[in-house]
């Protein structure tokens, strides 16, 4: 079965099966999603803190899910998920461009989960339940309060977003530690005998050391390579992690002391910083109109809110990419692992895109914006063929052509 994918002008030229074919005589088009033959997780982003530091504040604002935000802890029960639109500039000067008939931007998924305290890892409080759904996500958004008020009350009884941040560390280094000391309990005696199990027992054994010394997993001195013997672990500190300073309307723009001090504690993991006001955000939120909330920035000297800012680190912190498919009837972008190849990027449309690649092809974002349609990118030379080996880049905007 040979198949064309032209996604640039969205005309689909495939052999069919009768009933397809009776279809498209009688007009009635298949929407894509009735013929995919594999369906892509979402991937999610779980925000975690201690309790009444500002997660559920601060998901609302993310998502139209009402999440209950109440002076008390324990007040998230279950974790909300909400699917969250990806603010994407490159998205919204393509629709001016092709002006197509709809427009599909990418999305995550963040989960508010319930606050933790001391002794989760022994099942303490909800701590069972917190550590479970953490473990069901592919990155965390660790919160912390970084702003005096008396009126909002601290599970701890003062302000310190260290002391926050080592409780939730030590509790999840904790886990990772049982869980580790368990599988190395298993794969011990098989080490004697068998290679796979002997590089399993010498990567647990560098990891249980790590965890012994107070450090997260994520920065244990493991090659990646053979982080993949433990995958099937999910250890919770392996997880990569963005830290978000919830702070006062005062210290939005330069930060605080209890902003300064999380940075330098944090320096060393390589993890994002973002400093946000949930109070601000909730303002925000109420508007109406785009206008209102653009004015409402400026008032406050900012030029976007806090909340598209965390969108986006979410999406940086998952090591994600966004190529696009641009035509009259579709202008939609995909989402990427970073470092994926063209057959893969295509898998993502459709597994039987990737099973028979035969090419890409692509035309970059500054090409496509600056000459304004594919025919001039054509005409100017700017559209590239790519083989199976090309590594997809941020912004690309491709079609394929696949035989299967």
């Amino acid at each position: 079965m040979l198949i064309y994918i032209f996604s640039f002008i969205n005309i689909i030229i495939i052999c069919l099966p009768c009933k397809f074919i009776e279809c498209l005589i009688s007009k009635k088009l298949v929407p894509l999603r009735q013929i995919k033959t594999k369906l892509f997780m979402a991937l999610q982003c779980g925000i975690v803190g201690l309790p009444n530091v500002g997660k559920s504040t601060l998901f609302n604002c993310l998502s139209n899910a009402k999440a209950q935000a109440a002076n008390f802890p324990f007040c998230t029960i279950e974790p909300n998920i909400g699917v969250i639109t990806v603010p994407d500039d490159r998205l919204t000067k393509l629709e001016e461009l092709v002006k197509p008939n709809r427009v599909v931007p990418n999305t995550i998924e963040i989960v508010d989960i319930a606050g933790l305290v001391k002794g989760a890892s022994k099942g303490e409080g909800l701590g069972n339940q917190f550590l479970g759904n953490i473990r069901a996500t592919n990155a965390i958004i660790h919160v912390l309060r970084c702003f005096d008020d008396g009126n909002v009350i601290h599970v701890d009884g003062s302000v310190d977003p260290i002391r926050d941040k080592e409780i939730i560390d030590t509790e999840l280094q904790l886990k990772d530690l049982d869980t580790v000391t368990k599988r190395i309990q298993k794969v011990e005696k098989m080490a004697k005998t068998d290679k796979d199990a002997k590089r399993t027992f010498d990567v647990l054994s560098i990891i249980k050391t790590h965890l012994e010394s107070g450090k997260s997993v994520r920065s244990a001195a493991v090659d990646a390579d053979d982080f993949e013997f433990i995958q099937d672990l999910g250890l919770l500190t392996q997880k990569p992690v963005m830290y978000v300073c919830n702070v006062d309307e005062n210290s939005v723009i330069n930060g605080n002391a209890y902003v300064d001090r999380v940075k330098e504690a944090v320096k060393d993991e390589n993890a994002e910083v973002l400093v946000i006001s949930a109070k601000i955000e909730s303002e925000i939120a109420e508007l109406e109109s785009y206008e209102e909330r653009q004015e409402f920035l400026a008032d406050l000297g900012l030029t976007e809110s806090g909340v598209n800012k965390l969108i986006r680190a979410a999406y940086r912190l998952l090591d994600l990419y966004t190529y696009f498919t641009a035509g009259v009837q579709e202008v939609r972008a995909w989402t990427i692992t970073k470092g994926f190849t063209a057959p893969q990027a295509a898998g993502v449309i459709h597994t039987d895109f990737e099973k028979g690649f035969i090419r890409a092809e692509v035309i970059k974002y500054n090409d496509f914006v600056t000459l304004g349609s594919e025919n001039a990118c054509k005409d100017a030379g700017k559209l590239g063929v790519e083989g199976k080996t090309y590594v997809v880049e941020d912004g690309d905007i491709m079609h394929f052509r696949f035989n299967v």
